[in-house]
């Protein structure tokens, strides 16, 4: 998909598309925090609120019959039709992402082109949807035929379900078949998570407020609306965070596609942070360090071990191919050497089919990525620096699946005859499998700390 991003806080006009590796980089100020959170922020709406328009007159046939079936191709055919009004939704709902006032969206703009390659329908498909009581419907798609099918397992007159939530299921149903291969499943760790994992119990007192505000209130208080009162000086992916480090108990009982099929990944990643991370029944967090047998709490562990722990909690217990890894500023609190290795497990995910979307202030995880890339040929050389350094095959990159972008001001199309204006974007960096990445963001500040430090070990006096 082709993202297009109009007047969203410091980025006047952006247009960027998504690869298996996508990376932001840039200054201070430059707008790559808002590329991300706008991202992040429709892939959440698309896949937990946007609806694609089923006629309701298909679940009522369905609550009366007991069965309907709704033919996939209409849904195909005005694919870009739908998710331009997706986007027009999703722009209205940009004061609530960004947990800012209404007035400085006025402009705002996010629009998203389907490229038809990438929409690739799923042969097949099948859902269960379950209550108490047992299964209470099937949804689900041959590998021959066009058509969801959608079956009451129980008696019409023991369905309890509300119509409403019919209608959600089923069409979430058809998101995921139709538009699935386009729209990930986004988990974001944004750059305030070190404070999420320190306060994660004191994260309850806002929840606790508003249940307490909740049993003394009028009867028709609307549980949403206070929610979103509680938390609304944050942004939603900040939310995002502050959610999942209090889920944390709750995780631990599920196991991910990593852990389970790729047990070395998660012995990479343990290595990275010197141990592991364990929730106790009684919902209490602690650092393992490798070897010994002391717990320590999030505030007596290092900033690297708060840094890493929803990435950590995310490839042990939630990862699925597919998803959408975004991370803002990996290196936060990591040493060099760990920033090397935070690249190259990314590089691991990415092969198992997890896509990544980073920003990024680390020339040692853009150079490490392009050593990945460059190392991907396929030719004798290659494969013995590989060998001698220690890096693995399931580690080299693709150059055709990385994006690179600068945060920048550059000049833009204005789209109105040829003009052309200097504006804040996101400027396309150059990648091939030979050299790597052109990162010039980087490379400007270290050519002029070179200078200067050969001036003054080599200049005399």
């Amino acid at each position: 998909m082709k993202i297009t991003i109009k007047h969203l806080g410091a980025l006047d006009q952006v247009q960027f598309s998504l690869g298996d590796l996508t990376i932001i980089c840039g200054e201070n100020n430059t707008g790559k925090t808002y590329a991300t959170y706008a991202l992040f922020g429709f892939l959440s709406f698309w896949r937990e609120v946007f609806s694609v328009g089923l006629p309701r007159e298909t679940i009522d046939e369905l609550l009366k019959e007991g069965s309907v079936r709704i033919n996939l191709r209409s849904f195909v055919a005005d694919a870009q039709t739908i998710v331009s009004r997706g986007c027009d939704a999703y722009a209205q709902q940009l004061p609530r992402v960004f947990a800012a006032p209404k007035d400085r969206f006025e402009h705002s703009s996010f629009y998203v082109e389907v490229i038809p390659n990438d929409l690739r329908v799923k042969s097949s498909f099948e859902r269960r949807m379950k209550a108490a009581k047992g299964d209470l419907f099937l949804l689900t798609k041959d590998a021959d035929s066009e058509d969801l099918s959608v079956t009451l397992l129980v008696e019409k007159q023991d369905f309890q379900l509300p119509p409403d939530a019919v209608y959600r299921v089923v069409s979430d149903a058809i998101k995921d078949i139709v538009f699935g291969s386009v729209f990930p499943n986004p988990f974001i760790a944004s750059a305030e998570r070190t404070g999420a994992a320190i306060f994660r119990k004191e994260l309850n007192f806002p929840r606790n407020r508003m249940l307490e505000e909740m049993s003394q209130a009028d009867k028709k208080i609307d549980p949403l609306d206070l929610l979103f009162k509680v938390y609304e000086d944050y942004a939603l992916p900040v939310k995002t965070n502050v959610e999942f480090t209090r889920q944390l108990e709750s995780l631990v009982k599920q196991t991910s596609f990593v852990a389970t099929e790729h047990p070395e990944v998660m012995a990479d990643f343990c290595d990275i942070i010197g141990g592991d991370y364990m929730v106790t029944r009684e919902d209490q967090l602690y650092y393992v360090p490798k070897g010994k047998k002391v717990r320590l709490s999030m505030d007596e562990s290092s900033s690297a071990v708060r840094s890493l722990l929803d990435l950590g909690f995310y490839l042990r217990h939630v990862a699925k191919p597919g998803d959408l890894l975004m991370v803002d500023e990996p290196e936060l609190n990591l040493h060099p050497a760990n920033q090397r290795r935070v690249a190259r497990l990314f590089a691991r995910l990415i092969n198992l089919g997890i896509k990544v979307f980073i920003t990024t202030h680390s020339d040692y995880i853009i150079k490490e990525l392009n050593t990945l890339i460059m190392l991907g040929r396929d030719i004798p050389r290659m494969r013995e620096i590989a060998e001698r350094e220690k890096y693995k095959p399931e580690e080299m990159l693709s150059a055709d699946s990385v994006r690179v972008y600068i945060a920048e001001e550059a000049l833009v199309d204005l789209g109105d005859g040829g003009r052309k204006k200097r504006r804040h974007t996101l400027v396309p960096a150059d990648i091939n499998q030979e050299f790597g990445i052109e990162a010039r963001s980087f490379d400007a500040t270290i050519d002029a700390m070179n200078r200067i430090q050969e001036e003054i070990v080599w200049g005399g006096e």
